[in-house]
């Protein structure tokens, strides 16, 4: 399990990081600034939580934006009803694949 914990929080991470960019659009897009500070609050928690784990900051940073890409994806497909086209599955399977080479190279 110990192993999975870094993997757990970088999914945590990003889901905080793409949930807050995304919470900051709402609001731009309904001028609501309470929305704004809440996406602005949830990216700080962002920050906090991915440098919670203890690694190199250049492996960190590069596993982490592999996991940062497909959520994001999945949070344009499924919270804004973007439809992605197939080069961007394709893109996302190379980032994929970095991230696994930085992770276990």
């Amino acid at each position: 399990m110990k192993n999975f914990l870094p993997l757990l929080v970088f999914i945590f991470a990003a889901i905080l990081e793409s949930g807050g960019d995304a919470i900051i659009r709402k609001g731009l897009q309904s001028s609501g600034i309470l929305t704004i500070a809440t996406g602005i609050l949830v990216l700080g928690c962002y920050g906090l939580t991915v440098n919670s784990i203890k690694s190199d900051f250049s492996k960190l940073m590069g596993v982490y934006i592999a996991l940062f890409a497909a959520v994001s994806i999945l949070i344009g497909k499924f919270a804004f009803k973007e439809v992605i086209p197939a080069t961007t599955w394709i893109g996302l399977s190379v980032i994929l694949l970095g991230g696994m080479i930085i992770q276990f190279g």
